[in-house]
């Protein structure tokens, strides 16, 4: 099965509309993902990511719920 995993965008990176990245916070863990799918996107929203790609925006509210979820069924650690 395939999981998106729920981070916060911290600093957009390359604003080029094809390869626009930014830093995207996992629970203090930082990486640099590819938020071209979601344009919309800014600094301080939350946004769903699968192998390197923000495929979604989310809410803080569902973001937090999907690490409650993930904590609860111990996965949360795997991030690390």
């Amino acid at each position: 099965m395939c999981l998106g995993i729920p981070g916060r965008i911290e600093e957009v990176l390359n604003g080029s509309p094809l390869e626009r990245t930014a830093r995207v916070s996992f629970g203090g863990i930082c990486k640099d993902i590819n938020i071209a799918y979601v344009p919309h996107a800014e600094v301080g929203d939350y946004v769903i990511v699968h192998v390197g790609f923000a495929i979604s925006r989310i809410d803080e509210r569902e973001a937090q719920r999907v690490f409650e979820y993930l904590a609860q069924i111990g996965e949360l650690d795997e991030l690390e």
